[in-house]
């Protein structure tokens, strides 16, 4: 018999493991070296502006997190910034792009047991060779049948991505903490998409849930993930 589900999809950041807590944490660190330019709500705003100006030209990920940093840094003291404060803001993102990598509660188990009747694919944006070491370090690597790093989660893109692994979207269930990436254009490419809230969510990844949807689940953790997929199949 055919399974109603043959392909799971896993975002990576802030579904299997943390990552939004650094980012955080180092733009705690940056409102304190830009205290005597900017307050810290004004300086965030203009952070966040950077970042969602420069997704088109370096993507996601802590590279470009950092050089929106020193574009914000250089605007806020008008090009002023002292040399210390740019060398300690290179440092802070070299120290992210090292930080250890910590699974969330379930993970393992929900992709382990998941694996065993499905195709398992890991779908996740940011840079190629962070997101490849974050990867290697999670020890779950040689649990999936495909890793998927894509500049960008689109409708197109998970079509694509569950075309070529399994039935096709309509087969296909994704799962993350993004409602703007993981379940929103999941669900518009005929994906059912569940969401996992994480509590610490990057501003450009809010988005309404589509609650009248009949493929949109929510869960509060991935430990009911195998339940929910077989009620589902």
């Amino acid at each position: 018999m055919t399974r109603k589900i043959t392909t799971i999809g896993f975002d990576a950041d802030d579904t299997l493991w943390h990552n939004e807590r650094f980012f955080q944490l180092t733009q705690e660190r940056f409102a304190e070296l830009l205290a005597e330019h900017a307050d810290p709500d004004h300086l965030a705003e203009r952070l966040l502006a950077a970042e969602r100006r420069n997704l088109g030209h370096y993507g996601f990920g802590i590279k470009g997190f950092v050089l929106s940093m020193i574009e914000t840094a250089l605007e806020v003291t008008d090009k002023r910034v002292p040399g210390e404060v740019i060398s300690q803001l290179i440092a802070a993102g070299q120290e992210m792009l090292q930080h250890p990598i910590e699974l969330l509660p379930h993970a393992r188990e929900a992709v382990e047991q998941l694996s065993e009747d499905h195709l398992v694919v890991l779908i996740t944006k940011g840079d190629l060779l962070d997101q490849e070491r974050k990867l290697a370090q999670s020890g779950l690597g040689d649990l999936f049948d495909g890793i998927e790093i894509v500049s960008d989660k689109t409708p197109d893109i998970y079509a694509r991505i569950f075309a070529a692994h399994g039935g096709g979207a309509t087969q296909a269930l994704m799962v993350g903490n993004s409602m703007k990436s993981d379940v929103l254009p999941a669900i518009a490419a005929g994906a059912h998409g569940v969401h996992i809230p994480h509590g610490q969510t990057w501003a450009l990844e809010h988005a309404e849930a589509p609650e009248a949807e009949p493929r949109f689940h929510a869960l509060p953790d991935l430990g009911e993930l195998p339940e929910l997929v077989a009620r589902i199949g």
